[in-house]
């Protein structure tokens, strides 16, 4: 018969799994970028908004502070250890994830590239970067980058 002793590090041990599962690698084959080449015409300064999935640290940090709970007491004292575990490492994970949730300052940069065609890439503010520098589009999708030339 399965208790909590059992079925907390196996429940943790499934979430993990799951949530490793939803992460991408892209587009690229490992060891494989794209370089493009062009001139800055156009930098606007934007705000990027977190990629990061909601609600997660709650649940990453209740399912640990009920982990942690069950290793305290016995019967009764357990279950509340538990139970005040599970609420404390909800809201103390959802704390640490808000820090992570913030907007960042970015720019929407457009290129022309050497064969004319406009791309548009939007990535972390880079001060080094100005209109009618001869640049690199390294990468594509949300991984591409601007960088300027040396």
């Amino acid at each position: 018969m399965l208790n909590w002793k059992t079925f907390v590090p196996i429940g943790l041990a499934g979430f993990f799994v799951l949530l490793s599962g939803c992460a991408s690698m892209g587009g690229a084959q490992p060891g494989e970028m794209e370089i493009r080449s062009g001139v800055i015409e156009q930098i606007q300064n934007v705000q990027i908004q977190s990629n990061h999935h909601r609600g997660v640290g709650a649940v990453v940090g209740g399912l640990g502070g009920l982990g942690i709970g069950s290793l305290i007491g016995n019967g009764t004292g357990r279950d509340v250890a538990m139970v005040l575990g599970a609420i404390g490492g909800a809201v103390a994970g959802n704390e640490v994830q808000k820090k992570y949730d913030a907007p960042k300052p970015g720019q929407s940069i457009i290129v022309r590239t050497n064969s004319g065609v406009l791309v548009s890439v939007t990535q972390p503010t880079d001060p080094e970067l100005f209109t009618g520098e001869r640049v690199y589009i390294e990468g594509s999708g949300e991984n591409a980058r601007v960088r300027p030339q040396q």
